[in-house]
């Protein structure tokens, strides 16, 4: 879609979007649907995204991060997943885990880690999880007791991407009593004694990363990496997924367009009773209302990330607000545009049942879109503020 259809975009927000898009065509377009159909996670491709400074993109400069605004991550990783929204948002994930640990590190976990994560060297899991803590996050049961200058980690996560393919955990544990204010939030390194991970799933997509359960037994982290304070690991994980949120909801962004450009390029081959599918009213108008949501979606999504660079009290709820309304937005688009290619749509020779497989996640993780609900609701009834 052109750019005058696009959110007005800063020049040089035009430039980081010029060079993901770019990116995407050479490094991904061409290779994502084997990854997916062989279940392969693409080291050397998030590597050169990291060269481009795309595996750090709000990370903390002083560690090697590229320092920009959550809208600017916003318009790389649409770019991203305008082709493949599996690699796309495991480059959103390793982000978000990763600027976690650059924000509330110590020096000497940031001297460490921080520029081989942003260089997508080595990447990170968000380890939030469990299997019987999905939406209900605050009743995790994994332990971090202190021994000495020592953590000693037990439990489990669960449905963890990139695990077993990464170098760093960012882990949430409890350090102390029940409920939020009991979590830690702790950088734990993948390959320590007593950390086992389970089979690699079989999913209905997000093929491109692998995703699996984590164990933990006696597990022994330095109590030097630890993020941020004791008993405020709910809190960051909070904060870490409100910029998630919009990452995600920008993967889903851009498996709409990629939908989108694709069904435009088909009514224009496909010819039935003599004339082209575009001329056909009723698919003219399909294709008018998917244009529509997703730049509705895209104008929330952006808004809510504006909201969240200038550290507004209500951005959590607008983080909440686009990620829902862009993600079941996007997973229609896609919907839609295989719909239109009919028969063609269903088979993997087309990119469009791979976009719907793909996106169709993103109304479930970083908060399913019914606790993205309640978040705005609890707002609308506990304050007087109006959403603006």
């Amino acid at each position: 879609m052109s750019n005058s259809m696009t959110t007005e975009l800063e020049e040089a927000q035009q430039a980081y979007r010029e060079a993901a898009r770019d990116f995407a065509q050479a490094e991904l377009a061409p290779h994502a649907a084997r990854w997916d159909a062989e279940g392969i996670f693409p080291r050397e491709a998030i590597a050169k995204a990291g060269e481009l400074g795309f595996c750090g993109l709000y990370m903390d400069p002083e560690v090697g991060g590229s320092g920009l605004s959550r809208l600017d991550a916003a318009v790389v990783i649409e770019e991203l997943a305008n082709v493949d929204p599996s690699t796309g948002a495991y480059v959103s994930i390793h982000n978000m885990a990763s600027w976690m640990v650059s924000n509330w590190g110590t020096e000497s976990l940031r001297a460490e880690w921080g520029a081989e994560l942003s260089s997508g060297s080595k990447l990170a899991s968000y380890c939030l999880t469990e299997p019987g803590a999905g939406s209900d996050a605050a009743s995790l049961k994994t332990t971090a007791v202190r021994d000495g200058d020592h953590y000693v980690l037990n439990g489990s996560k669960a449905f963890i991407s990139g695990a077993g393919a990464t170098e760093l955990l960012v882990v949430m544990a409890r350090t102390g009593g029940p409920g939020a204010k009991g979590i830690s939030a702790i950088a734990v390194p993948a390959d320590l004694a007593g950390i086992s991970y389970g089979r690699k799933e079989e999913k209905m997509g997000w093929n491109s990363q692998p995703t699996r359960g984590i164990t933990f037994e006696n597990v022994r982290v330095p109590v030097g990496n630890l993020l941020g304070e004791e008993g405020s690991g709910f809190k960051l994980a909070m904060k870490g997924l409100d910029g998630g949120r919009i990452n995600i909801a920008a993967c889903s962004l851009g498996a709409a367009q990629g939908a989108l450009d694709a069904a435009r390029r088909y009514m224009g081959e496909r010819r039935q009773f003599g004339k082209p599918l575009a001329d056909f009213q009723a698919l003219q108008f399909k294709l008018a209302d998917m244009a529509t949501q997703l730049v509705a979606a895209r104008q929330m999504v952006h808004t809510a990330a504006r909201k969240l660079d200038a550290g507004a009290g209500d951005a959590t709820v607008w983080c909440a607000m686009a990620k829902r309304f862009a993600t079941d937005a996007g997973f229609q688009i896609c919907n839609d545009a295989l719909q239109i290619h009919g028969g063609y749509g269903y088979i993997r020779e087309y990119p469009i049942e791979r976009l719907l497989r793909d996106s169709r996640v993103h109304q479930i993780l970083e908060g399913t879109n019914e606790i993205m609900r309640v978040i705005v609701a609890r707002h609308l009834l506990n304050t007087e503020e109006e959403l603006r």
